[in-house]
Order: C-alpha cells, then sequence, then structure tokens
C-alpha cells in the first residue's frame, strides 16, 4: 500500500523490506470511513471479541511481595497453553499503561496463538483484576516488574524465543525496559503497536475524549477497589476527583504522602526514551500518520531515532488511527498481521545469520 519503513540502512532493514513487501498484509488496508479516525477509535475501545477467548491465568510474586498477573491465552477451543517446555516463541503483550485489555489486543493474542506462538498477556499491579498487595503502582516507564516478569518466562520457557508487543500508552513501558536492559533485555524481538514515545508531553496535550474518559473511568473504577491500602500512599478523594489522565498520574506518582516529587523530576526517570540509545533489540513500531491519540507526526515522532539507530524501524502509514489498523473483513486487523509478519521476518534473518556465521544456538 502506502506504507513507508524508515530506518537506518542495514543488512536486516533490506531483509524487512522485501519480507514485508512481498507479503500481502500491507496491500488493500481499506474500510468504509477511512477518515475518520475518532470513529476507528470507539470501536477498538469498546467492542467485545467473539468468541471470548479462554485465559490461564498465572499470579507472579515479585521480590517486595507485590504481585503481577500473567494471563496465558489458551484460545476459545480449550486447547491446553502455556505449558513448560515448549520450543514455539513466548509472545508477551503488553495493555496500554490503564491495563485495559481491549479487542484488539485479544485479537492479537489468538492470531498468534492460531500460528503457533505461546501468547501471555502482562497485567501491571492492581490492572485487571491483579490483586494489589502493596501500597504503590507501576509509574509509567518503570520497567522493574517487568523485567521480573521477563525473568520468569525465560526460566520456564529455557528454549523459547521470547517476542513482546505493546499497545498504545503501554508501548512506554516496554521501550523504557528496552533503553534500560539493553543488551540483556532477554528478547528477541519487540513491537509496538500505535506507541507513545514522548510521555511527558503526551499527558500534558489535549486528548481526545472519546479516548481519555474511558479510560480515567477505568482506572478510577480498578483504583476504587483498592481506596483502603492507598490511603496510606495517595489522598483518594483528589484521587478519584480527578478530570484528566494527566491528573490521576499526578495524583498517583508525584503527590504522595511519602515520597512526593515534582512532575519534571517524575518524567525525568519515566520517558519512555530515555535510554533508547542503549537499546539492543530491534523494535518495529508501526504508527499511523492520522492517530488522533498521539498527535502529530512532526511533534510526536522521534525521527531523528530511527534515522540514526539500527535496531529502531518506524512503519508508517498515512490512515489506521489509534491502534485500529481495520480492514473490511470482520475482526480483521492489518496491523496484527503486519507485526506476525514482522516476528517471522526476524526469525528467518537470525537463522540465516547463525548459519552464515557458524554460531551455536543460545541454550
Amino acid at each position: 500500500g502506502r506504507c513507508r519503513l524508515l530506518c537506518k540502512p542495514s543488512a536486516l532493514a533490506q531483509h524487512l523490506v522485501r519480507s514485508l513487501g512481498r507479503s500481502s498484509t500491507l496491500r488493500g488496508g481499506r474500510w468504509p470511513w477511512p477518515r475518520w479516525p475518532q470513529l476507528q477509535m470507539l470501536q477498538q475501545l469498546l467492542q467485545l471479541p467473539e468468541p471470548e477467548p479462554v485465559v490461564a491465568r498465572e499470579l507472579l510474586q515479585l521480590s517486595d511481595a507485590g504481585l503481577v498477573a500473567l494471563d496465558w491465552l489458551v484460545g476459545p477451543w480449550g486447547a491446553a497453553g502455556g505449558g513448560g517446555g515448549v520450543s514455539s516463541s513466548v509472545l508477551l503483550l503488553i495493555p496500554n499503561a490503564a491495563g485495559k485489555v481491549t479487542e484488539g489486543l485479544l485479537q492479537l493474542g489468538l492470531r498468534a496463538l492460531e500460528r503457533g506462538f505461546i501468547p501471555v498477556i502482562f497485567n501491571r499491579r492492581g490492572h485487571n483484576g491483579c490483586p494489589l498487595t502493596t501500597p504503590r503502582l507501576q509509574p509509567f516507564g518503570d520497567p522493574g516488574d517487568l523485567r521480573e516478569a521477563v525473568t520468569y518466562l525465560r526460566c520456564r520457557h529455557p528454549t523459547a524465543s521470547l517476542l513482546a508487543v505493546s499497545e498504545g500508552s503501554g508501548s512506554g513501558l516496554l521501550l523504557a525496559y528496552l533503553g534500560e536492559s539493553g543488551s540483556s533485555s532477554r528478547l528477541a524481538a519487540a513491537a509496538c503497536l500505535s506507541p507513545i514515545f514522548r510521555g511527558r508531553e503526551w499527558f500534558e496535550a489535549a486528548m481526545p475524549w472519546l479516548y481519555e474518559w474511558p479510560l480515567l473511568l477505568h482506572l478510577k473504577q480498578g483504583l476504587s477497589r483498592y481506596a483502603g491500602s492507598l490511603a496510606e500512599a495517595v489522598d483518594m478523594d483528589r484521587l478519584l476527583g480527578s478530570r484528566s489522565l494527566r491528573e490521576l498520574e499526578e495524583f498517583l506518582f508525584c503527590r504522595t504522602r511519602s515520597r512526593p516529587t515534582s512532575w519534571e523530576v517524575y518524567w525525568e526517570r519515566n520517558e519512555p526514551l530515555r535510554d533508547a540509545d542503549e537499546a539492543a533489540v530491534p523494535v518495529l513500531c508501526l504508527c499511523s500518520a492520522d492517530d488522533p491519540v498521539r498527535g502529530p507526526p512532526a511533534r510526536s515522532l522521534p525521527m531523528e531515532l530511527f534515522r540514526s539507530s539500527p535496531y529502531f524501524f518506524l512503519l508508517l502509514t498515512p490512515r489506521g488511527g489509534h491502534c485500529g489498523f481495520p480492514r473490511r473483513a470482520p475482526g480483521r486487523c492489518w496491523g496484527h498481521e503486519a507485526v506476525l509478519e514482522y516476528f517471522r521476518a526476524m526469525a528467518e534473518f537470525l537463522r540465516t545469520e547463525e548459519r552464515r556465521k557458524g554460531l551455536p544456538r543460545p541454550r
């Protein structure tokens, strides 16, 4: 179609251009209302998956006694998934920063399951029904909990390739993890669907109410369940009375009772791209020029990063909305197919390089 792959020239970039160019995924991405990205966004946020996928939940205790939840997708067919000792690729799915597991993310997991991946959803502390055992949640770009989850997945599936894909504002967590971990990330490849690259600017900009209010209500509903345990750390009345995602983020992580900090200092520690130069894992960022949530491309896309880093690839499409990328076929998102094709091409390239250099496969 009219997609462009923007990146630093390399052998891997040439391979991706050939692989994506041969794929029919990027052709004919049409929808009856291509110029209404807000309508695409509303459909992506509210539509429920059909059929409802079966999920096996596993609670992982962290080093500070906190809990995160890992939801293994086993599909609507009752097929077993998430078993140990499987050599298939494990695909870690990261929801948006509000913890909302959208229909799109579940559909991506089901597509991956059909193709032999082992999909698992990472739920942060207190999100999506995960019990909150500590009076703290996970800041926007703090990858500590994700690092422990990745270590656990690597131990559980020692022979499998570990991949990760994030959706929307959840990409802030994945990008921060890749930058902070560098070559020790344990991931073979990663992808971001409609990522938010500049966290502070995104919170400070006016977001479409179709996106902000559903997520704000979703967050408040989850936080209200833990009002008693969080009351010792934050002012719950002001927190639940916040009128924007920025206000809620500030009350939750900056205006705390024990360790208050400024908005500026908070973002020095939580900007997604603060350590982007240290990333050592190929990352495909699938973005749309008409994304109403991220903002105009000239202001919200770090073009210099894609020109200078050999690990960051930007697949830019003129239309697709925010995490939408719809096609006429019901329940289909061509962005999901592009991400899975990218992972296939990455595995093919790595196998070719190993044979060319005569390298043994990592144990």
